[in-house]
């Protein structure tokens, strides 16, 4: 499945539906921290049935996996796109900014029930950004299997981090010093792989 490839065409009012149920899963689990929420308080606060719901999305997990990956999508994805001239400490920041301004939506998904599955969507939303720095740091000096390999591992890596601190990271997280600490780390990893350390 590509996390990151745009929705197939649909009717506008499916559109809608999609687009009004994520949001209200947004705001509820945001709302009361948990995402322990009934499907029927979703779908009243997005102005459709439960049927819509289980049409849309068949379950409670799979709304709120997409509602974050959505999220990540609308608002953060573009910013990293965007911006073609920005530093690698604007980019990390803008991460640590989004998760920072959604900590709660995010905490209580990465402890909830579709924890795990929110984890892997968003790791396919971020392989393909540090396969590309990756390739840009070692060129054609590393294997495409061990370029790939590294990639995922600091996609996971990433993952764990960012994860660990949105958990139980200080009440309120502090983005600029959480760059700092990316950036330190990603700096280490990158000289051993452009020194040709790595093999």
């Amino acid at each position: 499945m590509d996390l990151t490839a745009a929705e197939p065409a649909q009717d506008r009012r499916v559109r809608r539906s999609r687009a009004a149920l994520m949001k209200a899963a947004v705001a509820l689990v945001t709302e009361r921290a948990t995402t322990a929420i009934p499907l029927s308080d979703i779908a009243e606060a997005a102005d459709v049935s439960r049927r819509v719901v289980y049409q849309h999305f068949g379950d409670r997990d799979t709304l709120l996996l997409e509602a974050g990956l959505d999220l990540v999508r609308q608002e953060l994805l573009p910013r990293l796109k965007l911006d073609a001239q920005a530093t690698e400490r604007e980019l990390t920041l803008a991460v640590a900014r989004h998760f920072a301004d959604h900590r709660v939506f995010y905490r209580s998904l990465l402890t909830g029930s579709c924890g795990f599955a929110v984890d892997r969507g968003l790791s396919g939303l971020f392989l393909p950004v540090n396969r590309q720095g990756i390739e840009q740091v070692a060129g054609d000096r590393l294997a495409p299997q061990l370029a790939d390999d590294l990639a995922t591992f600091l996609t996971g890596g990433a993952g764990a981090f960012i994860t660990a601190w949105v958990v139980d990271g200080p009440d309120p997280l502090d983005p600029e010093a959480f760059t700092d600490r990316v950036l330190h780390v990603m700096s280490v990893l990158m000289t051993a792989i452009g020194e040709g350390t790595l093999r």
